[in-house]
């Protein structure tokens, strides 16, 4: 029996390896070092089916050392000493050191990346690992100290036509039927920038036919995974997809909606934390000052959820969605700190006002630091009014009160302490 499509055309060099030309082209970072025959541990970071694999086994080619792989699904910190105890004994002197791969690496819990540490810090292997969530929430702060991070992006509509047109031309199975593309748009929309799922519909769609003069419209792609919707897996397009609808329903003030995509993502297998996680970001982001106990409660759902696991977890999944979706929304702190992240950008590393500085030292005293500061505790109502933005833009604007009703009782304090400057 064939392997999949996706297998039998798996890159084995750089060359066919389509995407990620920010790391892997002409001067990029990773090629450089794959060309230099020495990599460091590194962490692929990006969505389903853009090549973290295929990368990492082209470089171990590559380089001819050994290389082991994991996945983090199956295997147990049992599992990585072995590996690790298997690479001490197979490393030469005079070779890179063997490579350990670690696929779904947010998956691993912190024994088992604490497991890694010390084979990583002394070079036994050199890590490389592979995730589709945030490193920064999932992978352990020392573990990632340690490691490069690459972020991999989804497939441009270039990258998956020149993919398409070079399954039709090279495999060995598919060069063997005239196929012609009369519409692909169907087919890309499908994929969601994944290229395994691209060439699993493309399987499905060849297959399906049955003859060997095939022709691909988006009428014919649409029935082909009507009539077999688990032809696309849940981890791509509708990972990415059903996540969005869900923020956005929430956004929308639709509880109904919010509802129906919560339960098309439980129903879907998601991953309860992915869930919790974005319901704690939208509390932030989208209900913000308007309803600040939003995200007390989001913050509450997220740590129900990783006590009791599913099933019952979707129950407070669900009070946190109604909550959100039924709350006032403001964005005005989100706002608010992406205008002073660019206001700092524009104008760099202004100085701190002398009154606001610290005065640890005698020197730092008599130079004047901290002199002047006004105790805000020492006054009538804990307020006087002194300068605290730097002296180049004192008077500048950031945050601004939205329409709700917890915003405007924040403004008309303001305007009581700051009069003219709130209006």
């Amino acid at each position: 029996m064939a392997a999949p499509l996706a297998e039998r055309l798996r890159p084995q060099t750089l060359d066919d390896y389509i995407g990620q030309k920010h790391l892997v082209g002409s001067d990029a970072v990773l090629r450089k070092m794959i060309d230099s025959g020495r990599i460091s541990s590194f962490i692929l970071w990006g969505p389903p089916g853009v090549g973290k694999t295929t990368l990492a086994q082209i470089i171990a080619h590559r380089l001819e050392t050994p290389f082991y792989t994991l996945s983090a699904v199956t295997s147990g910190v049992k599992d990585v000493r072995e590996v690790i105890e298997k690479a001490r004994n197979n490393r030469f002197f005079t070779q890179a050191s063997p490579i350990l791969f670690i696929d779904e690496i947010h998956r691993f819990s912190k024994s088992q990346q604490d497991s890694l540490l010390g084979a990583v810090e002394q070079g036994t292997v050199t890590l490389i690992g592979a995730t589709t969530e945030n490193p920064s929430f999932e992978v352990i702060r020392p573990l990632l100290s340690r490691c490069q991070l690459y972020v991999l992006k989804s497939l441009t509509k270039d990258d998956l036509l020149e993919l398409l047109h070079k399954a039709v031309e090279r495999d060995i199975i598919l060069k063997t039927k005239h196929i012609e593309f009369r519409e692909t748009d169907a087919m890309l929309r499908y994929s969601g920038g994944d290229a395994r799922k691209l060439l699993n519909i493309l399987e499905l769609v060849v297959e399906a036919d049955g003859t060997d003069q095939v022709v691909i419209t988006d009428a014919v792609v649409a029935g082909r995974l009507q009539q077999n919707p688990l032809a696309y897996d849940k981890g791509g397009e509708l990972h990415y997809d059903i996540i969005s609808a869900f923020i956005k329903s929430i956004r929308g003030s639709d509880p109904d909606a919010a509802l129906y995509w919560l339960a098309r993502m439980i129903e879907g297998g998601e991953d309860p934390s992915f869930i919790a996680r974005r319901l704690v970001i939208s509390a932030s982001e989208d209900i913000g000052l308007a309803n600040p106990n939003a995200l007390l409660l989001a913050n509450a759902a997220f740590e129900a959820v990783m006590k009791i696991g599913w099933p019952e977890g979707r129950i407070p999944l669900a009070e946190a969605t109604v909550y959100l979706a039924t709350s006032p929304k403001s964005n005005s702190a989100y706002k608010g700190i992406n205008d002073a992240l660019q206001l700092v950008r524009q104008t760099g590393n202004l100085p701190v006002p002398l009154h606001l500085r610290n005065a640890p030292t005698q020197l730092m005293e008599e130079l004047g630091y901290g002199k002047d500061y006004k105790y805000a505790h020492d006054y009538q109502g804990h307020f006087v009014e002194q300068q605290f933005l730097p002296d180049d833009i004192r008077n500048k604007r950031i945050w601004h009160a939205q329409e709700n009703a917890a915003e405007a009782k924040l403004q008309e304090r303001m305007l009581h302490l700051w009069k003219d400057r709130y209006k």
